[in-house]
């Protein structure tokens, strides 16, 4: 991939912000913080537009909750062409955490962590979108 050089000019006071978030996130210059910033802003784009993305829903439940297993995967198989795969982990007795990822429509991914993460029983759910490219 070809680099290419090109100048910014930015407020002081912007500027300063942009070296404490060179420094808070460890990144080796400026530039790799603007990549960054480009990158996170075009998926917040394709989000916003209905784009193609792709995604994980991260769930930790109790297991031992009425329907909640049943719930989930009655929920799951009416999204199977965006569900790439699932995985199931056991975090203590009464625990899982489950993992799904994903690829599609943004507004399908949002619609489907919704209705995963509103299932009584869940702990905590939290989704993560990134592009899909």
């Amino acid at each position: 991939m070809k680099v290419r050089r090109f100048g910014v000019s930015l407020e002081e006071d912007l500027l300063e912000k942009l070296d404490s978030l060179v420094e808070k996130h460890a990144f080796p210059n400026r530039s790799q913080a603007i990549r960054y910033l480009i990158r996170n802003a075009l998926v917040e784009e394709s989000w916003q537009s209905d784009s193609e993305v792709a995604g994980v829903i991260v769930l930790i439940y109790d297991h031992h909750r009425r329907n909640v297993v049943n719930r989930l995967l009655d929920i799951q198989h009416d999204y199977t062409p965006i569900i790439m795969s699932s995985q199931h982990a056991h975090l203590d007795h009464d625990s899982c955490l489950e993992t799904i990822v994903l690829k599609g429509r943004a507004s399908m991914i949002v619609e489907l962590a919704d209705a995963l993460i509103a299932i009584k029983g869940i702990k905590h759910g939290k989704l993560v979108i990134s592009g899909s490219e």
